[in-house]
């Protein structure tokens, strides 16, 4: 994969004076069919699916994992969450994430995507939800980014700053304030400014960049469709979906708003924007969650509804207007592609996942890349896709006690697919072909000469990635009340540091 590195750098436009401005926009829990584009009925994102209009949209574009914060982990190093740490082996197959009890964050070893820009002098911003560890070592400024704007860990509280400390919005490397108490969010009737706020900052990142003549990376990642949803006085009931809805029109103003911007300076032909999410809408919520589109279940599952995401490649000029490609894509794909474009090459020393993408966003011409969809959950590797079929080789949705209801797959139930209990496929692995059956509905059965075809394929392709798998050592494991948000770093200059209590870490329970 690297050795074509040079030649794909000679599809990048010869107008370009320098490496392209870089923005990677990541939504918190939306769904694939939440976007206009992709067929949603509310119509609530004009700005989102005028960007595809202008760009390129992916049908099929997956995520690393069905949850954030390891998804998360797999955008920053273009690697699986089972190879860069963000994974628990406290028990088989479970979801783990970065709560403020977490005693860890991304490994120190990990090359994250801002660092290696700056090999092309890139100035980079994180501007809303990190999640790859909120104790100061592994906070945004200290692996690789130049500016911060938000916070460590979702928007989660209010809490009483006594048994729980809210959580700190920071500023760069300090502290300027908490969520609920500093940063108001209106629980009751989910009113909040905070998605303006981050507009605002990253407007402004955007405007001094273009005016220093920087090339630069901003990686938006607003929490406001995570819940509990939030927002601005502007989209306050606006929808007809309800507070989520609301929620994802505000996303989709802010959209239209950054792109408008680039336009504005007159940059739009020299940036690179990507707009996804890191996982699948929250189906448990109900009323209050995301649409998957006619996807299976949703977070926290690794059918699609849990890990096919909305995709969309913008550049004018660059990547043809109105153009739609069945590429199988990945989160991790995003860190490979933007590495290829800046003109940086990939670590050498390890393993990455994800693949180049720059052939085809600007070659109408180019093949597609033939690659495998991982799904992971935890230190399980539950399915795998190549092509238009999907094996799964374990099966598991959640605990639960009544057959036919699931709580991640809201009204949908599949027999022997929806599963209460972990169901091991190893041996005769249970497959789809997701092309032709998106939802996961009709088993192909073994004994059909479609399943030996496909299988024939398949196997050789998990065999080869388990036998040259080295698992990163798991950084999800260990939980301690006293390393939550009690005193983060400038809380001294606001007068706004707690006390914790000692020190018991301890094994994290996760529960799916």
């Amino acid at each position: 994969m690297h050795s074509k590195l040079l030649f794909f750098c000679l599809l990048i436009p010869s107008t370009l004076s320098s490496p392209p401005n870089i923005i990677i926009m990541l939504m918190d829990d939306m769904g694939w069919g939440d976007v206009g584009v992709n067929g949603n009925w509310a119509k609530e994102t004009p700005n989102i699916d005028k960007m595809a209009a202008e760009g390129m949209l992916f049908t099929d574009f997956y995520t690393a994992n069905p949850l954030c914060s390891p998804s998360r982990a797999a955008l920053m190093t273009g690697r699986l969450p089972i190879r860069n740490g963000f994974y628990s082996t406290n028990a088989h197959a479970r979801n783990a994430y970065t709560p403020q009890t977490l005693v860890n964050g991304i490994h120190e070893y990990e090359e994250l995507l801002p660092k290696l820009l700056k090999q092309a002098d890139y100035k980079s911003k994180i501007i809303g939800k990190w999640h790859l560890g909120h104790r100061r070592q592994f906070l945004p400024c200290n692996r690789g980014f130049d500016e911060f704007f938000g916070s460590g860990n979702c928007h989660f509280g209010p809490f009483d700053d006594e048994k729980t400390p809210n959580i700190p919005v920071y500023k760069n490397d300090k502290m300027v304030g908490r969520y609920y108490t500093n940063f108001t969010i209106f629980k009751g009737t989910g009113e909040s400014n905070i998605s303006q706020i981050f507009l605002a900052e990253g407007l402004s990142f955007i405007e001094t960049q273009s005016a220093s003549k920087n090339p630069f990376f901003l990686y938006w990642t607003p929490d406001a469709t995570h819940d509990p949803n939030y927002a601005s006085p502007m989209f306050h009931g606006k929808s007809i979906r309800g507070r989520y809805g609301d929620a994802v029109m505000e996303m989709d103003y802010c959209v239209g708003k950054i792109l408008e911007k680039l336009k504005e300076l007159k940059i739009e032909q020299n940036t690179f924007v990507f707009f996804t999410s890191d996982n699948g809408a929250a189906t448990y919520r109900r009323r209050d969650g995301g649409d998957n589109g006619p996807f299976l279940c949703g977070k926290e599952t690794t059918y699609e509804g849990g890990m096919r995401e909305p995709g969309i490649a913008w550049w004018p000029g660059s990547i043809p207007a109105g153009t739609i490609t069945h590429q199988l894509g990945n989160i991790m794909d995003l860190f490979t592609t933007s590495l290829t474009l800046a003109g940086v090459k990939p670590p050498q020393d390890r393993i990455i996942d994800g693949i180049d993408l720059s052939p085809v966003l600007l070659d109408q011409t180019a093949p597609i890349i033939d690659r495998p969809i991982w799904y992971y959950r935890g230190n399980e590797m539950m399915a795998v896709r190549v092509g238009a079929y999907k094996a799964h080789y374990w099966m598991w949705t959640e605990f639960g006690d009544n057959p036919v209801s699931f709580t991640f797959c809201q009204g949908q139930y599949i027999k022997n697919v929806t599963v209460h209990d972990q169901v091991n496929h190893t041996d005769s692995p249970i497959l789809f072909n997701v092309n032709r059956d998106p939802g996961e509905k009709y088993i192909i059965p073994p004994k059909r000469r479609e399943y030996k075809s496909a299988m024939s394929v398949i196997s050789p392709v998990v065999q080869l990635h388990k036998k040259t798998l080295v698992p990163g050592v798991p950084s999800l494991n260990y939980c301690d009340a006293a390393v939550q948000n009690w005193a983060p770093p400038g809380c001294e200059e606001l007068n706004y540091c707690l006390s914790g209590p000692p020190s018991q870490p301890k094994l994290c329970v996760w529960d799916h």
